[in-house]
């Protein structure tokens, strides 16, 4: 039982395990659900899906396996009428529902579906009968009628009566998908190292249970609160073509502060040099000399560089090669500094891994840095977090 169901969702390339099949037919024999597709759908969401970035891949498998929805939508021999009415009076306004009476009504629109469905034996594309893509028949995708229902594809003028093949789940991040500021979060919790360091402001209950018995009256135990001691310095590089990556970058930066309480941060342009600042607004007033970071921060930091490494190859190899001042060391010998420092280093990257190869800047810094770059995405972040 669900072995097939099983094995599809594993071709689908979602993690589930033989534990977690177990717990599902376990909660089955408990019936839990019984006879309800949907509290079904929700049980073995919850059973089988261990992270909220695969729900959507999990929302398609399920429905390509027990509704037979495939990427190219197959025609059912008939439709239900309570699925195409229960929402129209909710769906539809006063003007709609007007202009669906004066077309012969809900009722003769499903029986006229109902009569091509079972006539039609193949696929069919333009036209103004056949159930297909584009031409003006009121049923299928692609096309234009004032009132009709849209079975399969992308709507394109906003006028179907109902959806066949409509998924009513929210989208989640998938691997190569931009992250959200909860996805990112998701991710960065894998670079936890708890410690227990400070003021004795925490009850310790067991240990007060114990000291307790042992002297035979109340012997309150405190401790240092838990938080992640794992230390962490980021350089954002900011202006330019990185103003088009704003608040992606403020996603990450806002995940940043609220998972790590050891957190540091920099702003730097285009290519790290011999100063970086914290205030974009008096970055020629308040400069923090590199020299000076790289002495006060020790080597149990981990790094982070965000940026999209676009620049001239003469910004990174060159001295003076900095777009706005004079630098007397070129951009790769500080780079080099910064990971003889701070070994545990990756650089994130905003822009898609396919446009990389596009700008030569972006392989030199990779090259620089020993292949540590990654895309800004929930598979990049993972491996990142991986290599800190």
């Amino acid at each position: 039982m669900l072995i097939d169901f099983f094995l599809h969702l594993r071709r689908h390339k979602l993690p589930c395990s033989l534990r977690e099949l177990l717990d599902l037919h376990g909660a089955l024999a408990a019936r839990l659900v019984s006879l309800d597709m949907d509290a079904f759908y929700l049980l073995a969401r919850c059973l089988l899906v261990k992270d909220e970035a695969y729900l959507d891949r999990f929302d398609r498998a399920f429905a390509e396996y027990y509704d037979g929805l495939q990427a190219s939508p197959l025609l059912p021999e008939t439709l239900p009428d309570d699925w195409l009415r229960r929402e129209l009076e909710r769906l539809l306004s006063l003007e709609e529902r007007d202009l669906l009476r004066s077309l012969g009504g809900l009722d003769k629109l499903l029986e006229t579906l109902n009569q091509r469905l079972a006539e039609q034996k193949e696929r069919h594309a333009g036209g103004n009968k056949w159930v297909g893509t584009g031409g003006s028949s009121p049923f299928g995708h692609g096309g234009f009628h004032p009132e009709g229902v849209r079975m399969g594809g992308e709507g394109e003028h906003g006028r179907a009566a109902k959806l066949w093949e409509a998924r009513h789940y929210r989208n989640f991040s998938d691997d190569d998908s931009p992250l959200g500021q909860r996805a990112i979060q998701l991710a960065l919790r894998k670079l936890r190292r708890w410690v227990r360091k400070g003021s004795l402001d925490e009850l310790d209950l067991d240990d007060t249970i114990q000291s307790t018995a042992r002297q035979g009256w109340l012997d309150v135990k405190l401790r240092p609160e838990r938080h992640n001691g794992v230390k962490l310095l980021v350089f954002f590089d900011v202006g330019g073509s990185m103003d088009s990556h704003v608040a992606e970058v403020q996603r990450l930066f806002s995940a940043l502060r609220h998972e790590f309480k050891h957190l540091e941060f920099f702003y730097f342009h285009n290519c790290l040099y011999d100063f970086v600042w914290r205030d974009n607004a008096r970055r020629f007033e308040e400069k923090f000399d590199t020299w000076r970071l790289l002495r006060t921060y020790g080597h149990d930091y981990r790094v982070i560089l965000v940026g999209d490494a676009k620049m001239g190859p003469y910004e990174i190899t060159w001295p003076g090669g900095a777009v706005e001042y004079w630098n007397e060391e070129p951009g790769q010998l500080w780079l080099a500094r910064l990971q003889q420092q701070y070994p545990k280093l990756v650089w994130i990257n905003p822009l898609p891994r396919r446009e990389w190869l596009w700008h030569p800047s972006i392989k030199l810094i990779n090259e620089l840095i020993g292949g540590r770059m990654h895309p800004l995405t929930l598979a990049g972040l993972a491996q990142a977090i991986d290599q800190l």
